[in-house]
């Protein structure tokens, strides 16, 4: 009967052995997962790093080029809405630049390029005196969004390099 004990005992401690031998084979692997998956999203972190930064690179761009008046406002507006939009580490920009924002709204439904070739004189007056009408009310806005769009985007571009 002694026999038969020690055999279950040597079974029993052979079989937690390898349940214990399993379990930290499990643990390595799981935490080999999580390794990974930090490791992946550091990758993804730096991918919309790289684009943002590239982003802020031609907000940078226009917005000089707009205060130096090398660029017409509403095509400047229309730009860097376009491109604040698209953004991917940042968010609500329509709020923090409300008159960029403000007149690409007021114009983004008027004819440009080939479509605006196709509209009549009369079309196309009517489509200036809206440009024209919506500039010339958000000027002001523009022009101090401008100064805080040219500060966060150097900023922005700061953190995004260090």
């Amino acid at each position: 009967m002694s026999d038969f004990w020690l055999y279950a005992l040597l079974c029993g401690t052979a079989v937690i052995i390898a349940l214990a031998f399993y379990a930290g084979k499990l643990l390595k692997q799981v935490s080999k997962q999580k390794e990974q998956q930090a490791q992946a999203q550091r990758n993804q972190q730096q991918a919309l790093n790289k684009h943002d930064k590239k982003v802020l690179d031609s907000v940078l761009l226009i917005t000089r080029a707009m205060q130096q008046e090398q660029c017409e406002f509403d095509e400047g507006c229309w730009r860097l809405s376009v491109l604040l939009s698209s953004l991917k580490t940042m968010t609500e920009m329509p709020v923090k630049f409300p008159g960029v924002f403000g007149l690409y709204d007021a114009i983004k439904d008027l004819a440009i390029r080939d479509a605006r070739k196709t509209l009549t004189k009369k079309q196309r007056m009517r489509e200036d005196y809206q440009r024209m009408t919506a500039l010339d009310k958000m000027h002001d806005g523009v022009v101090t969004d401008l100064g805080d769009l040219h500060q966060f985007t150097t900023e922005q571009l700061t953190r995004l390099t260090s």
